[in-house]
């Protein structure tokens, strides 16, 4: 037990020096005058400011406009694309139809469907929600076809041998073989959502992080800017963590073939 703890605290200390380390030498230099206040306020004074941003209630309110619209977005694409990469891998006619449409939008530029959604959805929750959606089904959809196709075809025939087929064939063979992958998927995925989420958020939304950002740049609160920020990437690293933790619950002979 003392030997985990440790070890927890050595990653932490591990993960956490390279940004202490960055913020003490902002804080000096900037002290100091020898980086410009204007556009490099002190890390105290951002602290200060993401504070007073928490007690009024507007950086709550941001990030929960971000992470619902990210989390909805996410979970429509995640599905999909799962569902798709599973019949992809298995079902050579289903890839062979859908493959150069999976293709081809992986080598879209997801912002880019922002005017024509604009133009066919208006001003609405649709077009900022369709360019996560795509972003992760894509993610989704190509990992998991990727990873059926390798399966150990012993255990097919296996279970074929033992009366499944079909949907049960999905959920008892491929699927469970699918998942580790699957969760590499979706950590990527989700780090891409975010990126689109405030990209899009930037490009044309009332509320949200990506509206903090933009707003704090064309107002010169700089301060602002920063926040909104470091905000976005502190939840990059809680979702990442928390899908760590949920593949450890539901791939524990992962995590240990990984410990041996």
């Amino acid at each position: 037990m003392k030997l985990a703890v440790r070890k927890r605290f050595q990653r932490l200390a591990q993960g956490l020096w390279l940004p202490v380390a960055v913020l003490g030498i902002w804080q000096v230099l900037a002290g100091r005058g020898v980086l410009n206040p204007l556009f490099f306020p002190t890390p105290t004074f951002l602290a200060a400011t993401g504070w007073d941003m928490i007690l009024s209630g507007e950086l709550g309110h941001a990030v929960s406009v971000t992470f619902s619209r990210m989390l909805l977005g996410s979970m429509i694409g995640v599905v999909c694309g799962l569902l798709c990469g599973l019949a992809m891998g298995v079902w050579d006619t289903v890839r062979g139809s859908l493959e150069p449409v999976v293709s081809a939008l992986n080598s879209t530029p997801k912002l880019a469907l922002m005017p024509m959604l604009l133009i066919l959805t208006g001003v609405g929750e649709t077009a900022r929600l369709v360019p996560i959606v795509v972003t992760c089904f894509i993610v989704l959809a190509i990992n998991t076809v990727d990873t059926v196709r390798v399966i150990n075809q012993a255990h097919v025939e296996l279970a074929r041998n033992n009366g499944a087929s079909g949907v049960r064939m999905l959920r008892r063979v491929y699927l469970p073989a699918s998942l580790p992958q699957v969760f590499t998927g979706l950590r990527v995925a989700l780090g891409r959502a975010m990126v689109i989420t405030i990209s899009v958020e930037l490009l044309g939304s009332p509320d949200g992080l990506g509206n903090m950002i933009w707003m704090g740049w064309q107002t010169f609160s700089t301060e602002k800017l920063y926040v909104g920020i470091v905000t976005t990437a502190l939840a990059g690293v809680l979702v990442h963590a928390g899908l760590r933790h949920v593949e450890q619950y539901c791939l524990p002979w992962r995590q240990r073939a990984e410990r041996v």
